[in-house]
């Protein structure tokens, strides 16, 4: 796996408080993603980044099957962590265009997004305009290891190969795949599911202006070159933490409040199992961190009179 934080953050305190006498729950929960990539410029050791990907990347196993619905880009990460890992192999490939690449790729991390972290609606709608993607996500695409980028499908799929160091991409069988969903875009009664999930994002104005590339066809030049990303488990988080009650107070190893020990939000688990289940995404953590944190700050209050 590559690593989604610095080395320093490995979760030390947890041990300790532990150590201390605290309760831990859901410590065998983890939250990895499967859209990992090397940071070609890496801060820390194993330094990866996140593709936040939009819709229309069309995404293979190691072996070159295209993983079934609904496991789209962006939607499910355990299931698609469960799938991948249920092959084998821990690296899977989006294979994509440059429309999509420019329009539909973002990257974890603020320094990443300078539209967003900016605030400049101006740079945020190049992406609607601009031949090429943003100049992070173009930075990796020309210096990423994990990104090949060729002209003609047959170069591409040997590439991919030769970077996996073995031979499992079949032309004929990741071409055959790439034919039958691209007969799908140009089909009013369309029954390829991604395609469909394509077409309701581009009913959101957001998602058409900036997020969503046209729907096209995989292997039309126009479009091109082609591109295919190799994506690496990327480990980020235990969702595991200290148990504690409605006023935010943690549990003894026998059940005991400890005095003046307080735990909250992922701290607290929330991320593992809380108020919005085990597959949450990430955004919905926050409402347990607000809910928990307000807690424990009135108990602390009353408790200190």
């Amino acid at each position: 796996m590559i690593s989604g934080v610095p080395e320093h953050v490995d979760g030390r305190m947890i041990g300790i408080t532990e150590a201390a006498g605290a309760r831990l729950i859901n410590r065998d929960r983890m939250w990895h993603y499967v859209e990992g990539i090397q940071n070609w410029n890496p801060i820390w050791p194993r330094h990866g980044i996140r593709i936040l990907p939009g819709p229309s990347s069309m995404w293979f196993d190691a072996t070159g099957t295209r993983l079934p619905a609904p496991l789209f880009p962006g939607s499910d990460t355990l299931g698609q962590l469960k799938y991948i890992m249920s092959t084998g192999y821990d690296y899977s490939w989006f294979v994509l265009t440059q429309s999509i690449i420019k329009k539909e790729f973002a990257l974890s991390g603020s320094e990443q997004n300078p539209d967003l972290t900016g605030k400049s609606w101006r740079m945020t709608l190049r992406r609607a305009t601009n031949k090429g993607a943003p100049a992070p996500v173009e930075a990796f695409k020309s210096h990423g290891v994990d990104f090949i980028v060729r002209d003609k499908l047959d170069d591409l799929v040997a590439a991919m190969n030769k970077l996996a160091g073995n031979d499992l991409l079949k032309l004929d069988h990741v071409k055959m795949q790439i034919e039958a969903r691209d007969r799908e875009i140009v089909n009013p009664y369309v029954k390829d599911a991604q395609v469909m999930n394509i077409h309701n994002a581009r009913r959101y104005i957001g998602d058409k202006l900036i997020r969503t590339a046209s729907p096209h066809k995989i292997l039309d030049p126009a479009h091109g070159p082609l591109i295919a990303v190799k994506l690496n488990i990327l480990t980020r988080k235990t969702l595991g933490g200290f148990e504690t009650d409605l006023d935010s107070r943690v549990f003894g190893q026998e059940g005991q409040i400890i005095p003046g020990l307080y735990a909250v939000g992922e701290a607290a688990g929330f991320g593992g199992g809380g108020v919005h289940g085990y597959r949450s995404l990430e955004g919905t953590f926050l409402g347990g961190c607000l809910f928990s944190g307000r807690n424990a700050g009135r108990a602390a209050a009353r408790a200190v009179g």
